[in-house]
């Protein structure tokens, strides 16, 4: 529900700060006082498209904050899909800055976020009712949702759209399948060929990284022979000159003779011995790899032609060994598919048969099970109608068979007629302002133990009614507040004394400023405000008295 709300800075509103409660919520005061300004605030807080204009006069930018707290799972599932999630203590906090410039910046929980994830979000947190709003009750899309929650149908629908999900998956692998037969023919030319090339390079994992080794090591052989025969020799010695290791034997050969009289030369002789040992290993890696240096120009030739083929390869079918062998396997396997893609059809024909079966099935359960609630909604919305004396208004739920989709079978709308004699049109046709706002209330009478909304705000639902007729909207306001909290702008004191809170929204004049405050109203000047509400500005002792009989009534009533 929405806790708190914060304006600043828009249009008359300098500051305001109102602290909402759960139940029933009023908003009076005088034409013109600002009421709309705050419907207009919580507009932009959900997303809705706003215009510089709304900025006071002399002020840089215009803020609103809704602190919402109790949220509903669906505000939370929502929340997680667009990447956010609530404080610590579950609440959620929305703001919304409107620059001069035309630009805004949008939060949640203190995160940046888009105008368009404000307004997804905005949907499941509250809704609001009044003579121009677009309100949810007018998108047939939304209706088949309705009367599945009065009915108690989400589990059905959850398994029929399982069911719904499968068939469509097995109709898009037919698809796949069932190709044109010269296709076919010509894909399994083209994987053939593929094939055919690949395996017939025999390709090894590694094998470019080592044959161009082999390469690099070929081109540089002289210079390689060179070196190792030159470092074999300062160690191995030739037939004019001692090497390394020859000297080192002598050396050590003359130390062991000493070691007898010098025990201290032992380390050195077992270091020199050490030394030894390691050069001969050397000098046998060395005597190996002068083995291997003996090229021939035929086999840098050969790995030249392999390098070539590799690189054409590599151009079709991948930069890598490892990405060409992947390649021929996908094809492999394509071609397998295609060759016996007639008995996979098959298989996938009857399937599809299957579970075609299962989703008429269940469709049809649903269509019946929507239908027996349609007619029981019907009723109840109906008798909701002449409660709100609106008796001579025919409402009704057209349901018409249509294809199978991932919603049933059924495409359902709430249709209207408003004077006897004349055809029913939908919802959104209705033109008067008015009337449209009570055959809300009647609805959302109907829905509101169902709906899973947090908040639902009804701007000057009570427009041209009256009398008794004004005394039963406000008992159905107050009746949906028990399911959810209700804010409610109005200009009649039969619905205001229903108030679980009251708020007064005055316009003051300061210093050639205009002001518009929102004060919450204790009894004593809520009596005042009715009194104000039922004879107008000079409030008498009588015009008092019967503020308090309204006050004590609606109370009575409450309980």
């Amino acid at each position: 529900m929405l806790s708190q709300l914060y304006i600043e800075n828009v249009a008359v509103i300098e500051k305001a700060a109102i602290e909402f409660q759960k139940g029933f919520n009023i908003l009076t005061g005088e034409t013109g006082a600002g009421k709309s300004i705050i419907i207009d605030s919580i507009h932009g807080l959900l997303g809705e498209r706003t215009s510089k204009d709304m900025i006071r006069a002399g002020a840089a930018s215009a803020f609103v904050s809704g602190l919402f707290t109790d949220l509903s799972s669906h505000t939370l599932r929502k929340l997680e899909e667009l990447g956010f999630s609530p404080e610590e203590d579950g609440s959620l906090l929305i703001q919304r800055t409107i620059q001069a410039e035309g630009k805004s910046v949008c939060r949640i929980n203190g995160r940046p976020a888009a105008v368009s994830v404000l307004k997804e979000l905005g949907r499941t947190l509250m809704s609001i009712h009044g003579q121009h709003e677009s309100y949810h009750l007018l998108s047939p899309e939304l209706h088949i949702h309705y009367i599945d929650e009065c009915g108690g149908l989400q589990e059905l629908v959850q398994e029929y759209r399982e069911v719904y999900r499968q068939l469509k998956h097995i109709q898009s692998e037919i698809g796949a399948y069932a190709r044109d037969e010269a296709e076919k023919l010509r894909r399994v030319d083209l994987l053939t060929y593929q094939i055919q090339e690949l395996e017939q390079a025999d390709l090894r994992e590694n094998e470019k990284e080592e044959l161009t080794a082999r390469k690099t090591a070929m081109l540089h052989a002289e210079k390689i022979a060179s070196a190792l025969a030159g470092a074999r020799a300062a160690l191995d010695g030739d037939e004019n000159t001692d090497g390394v290791l020859s000297v080192l034997t002598g050396i050590t050969a003359s130390l062991q003779d000493c070691q007898a009289y010098l025990p201290a030369l032992d380390p050195v002789v077992q270091k020199l011995q050490e030394l030894s040992y390691g050069l001969e290993d050397v000098s046998s890696s060395l005597r190996e790899q002068e083995a291997q240096t003996e090229f021939d120009g035929a086999e840098l030739l050969e790995i030249e032609a392999r390098l070539d083929l590799l690189y054409r390869l590599s151009m079709k079918y991948g930069q890598t060994t490892e990405e060409m062998l992947a390649f021929l396997e996908r094809c492999r396997q394509e071609l397998d598919q295609i060759r016996h893609s007639e008995e996979t059809l098959e298989q996938l024909n009857e399937a599809y048969e299957q579970w075609k079966e299962k989703a008429v099935s269940l469709a049809k359960t649903l269509s019946e099970k929507r239908k027996k609630t349609a007619e029981q909604f019907t009723k109840k919305v109906t008798d909701e109608l002449r409660f709100l004396n609106m008796p001579g208004i025919v409402f009704y739920v057209e349901q018409e068979r249509v294809p199978l989709y991932d919603g049933g079978c059924d495409k359902i709308q709430f249709l209207i007629s408003v004077n006897p004699g004349e055809p029913a049109k939908p919802l959104a046709k209705i033109a008067s302002g008015g009337e449209l706002s009570r055959i809300m209330l009647a609805i959302q009478t109907v829905l509101s133990s169902h709906d899973d909304l947090d908040t639902m705000i009804f701007d000057e639902v009570d427009t041209g009614i009256s009398g008794g007729a004004a005394q039963k909207v406000g008992r159905k306001l107050w009746e949906v507040s028990k399911y959810a909290q209700v804010i409610c702008i109005t200009h009649l004191a039969q619905i205001a004394c229903l108030a679980d809170r009251h708020f007064l929204i005055e316009k003051q004049v300061r210093d050639n400023k205009t002001y518009t405050q929102v004060v919450p109203l204790d009894t004593e000047h809520k009596m005042r405000e009715i009194a104000r509400m039922i004879g107008g500005e000079a409030i008498t002792p009588l015009l008092l008295e019967n503020a308090r009989e309204m006050l004590e009534a609606a109370k009575q009533s409450k309980q």
